[in-house]
């Protein structure tokens, strides 16, 4: 198995596609990442062409975790804030293809994000996942606080009320870095 590669991802087809693939995938598993199931191919690649698009801006950054020519992951840190939150960032969208999770993509992601986000002059990272099926476990492990519980804040991917977990940690200037 070849190393993983991290990188800034950029709007091309192939990108585009593959992005898609993922985002369906992690859907129809389950994966509360703001779509519904069935969810078609064309708004799958629109929602990643107005994403890179928005990158492309600098309102944001897509990361990819490429393992042996295969988008095995994605993770998305939202830059764009009004003028009283420059100092913040958030992390969207973290998906791992379901042939590559437990391997650790998913941490390199965060860090890797986290990195970009210190380099930005971010000191503030927050999130929030779903409180039934998402990866409270790895955010709290990498260390991010919980501040509370929303019940039945969105739909699940194929029906249902799900409550949302936020949470927040401090980086670089404003606090430690993963490790």
């Amino acid at each position: 198995m070849n190393a993983l590669e991290i990188r800034v991802l950029s709007d091309d087809a192939t990108t585009v596609a593959m992005l898609a693939d993922l985002l369906i995938e992690t859907v129809a598993a389950g994966g509360s990442v703001s779509f519904m199931h069935p969810l078609p191919v064309e708004p799958a690649r629109d929602f990643w062409r107005k994403s890179l698009a928005a990158a492309a801006r600098g309102e944001r950054a897509v990361l990819g975790a490429w393992q042996d020519g295969v988008l095995a992951g994605t993770v998305t840190l939202l830059l764009d804030f009004p003028p009283n939150q420059p100092h913040r960032a958030e992390i969207a969208k973290l998906m791992t293809g379901r042939d590559h999770r437990g391997k650790g993509i998913a941490t390199r992601l965060m860090r890797a994000a986290e990195e970009l986000a210190v380099e930005k002059g971010r000191t503030l990272l927050v999130l929030d996942t779903a409180s039934e099926t998402g990866a409270a476990g790895l955010y709290e492990r990498l260390g991010f606080t919980l501040t509370g519980a929303i019940p039945d804040f969105a739909l699940k991917p194929h029906g249902g009320l799900t409550g949302t977990l936020i949470y927040w940690k401090r980086i670089g200037a404003g606090g430690r870095t993963l490790s």
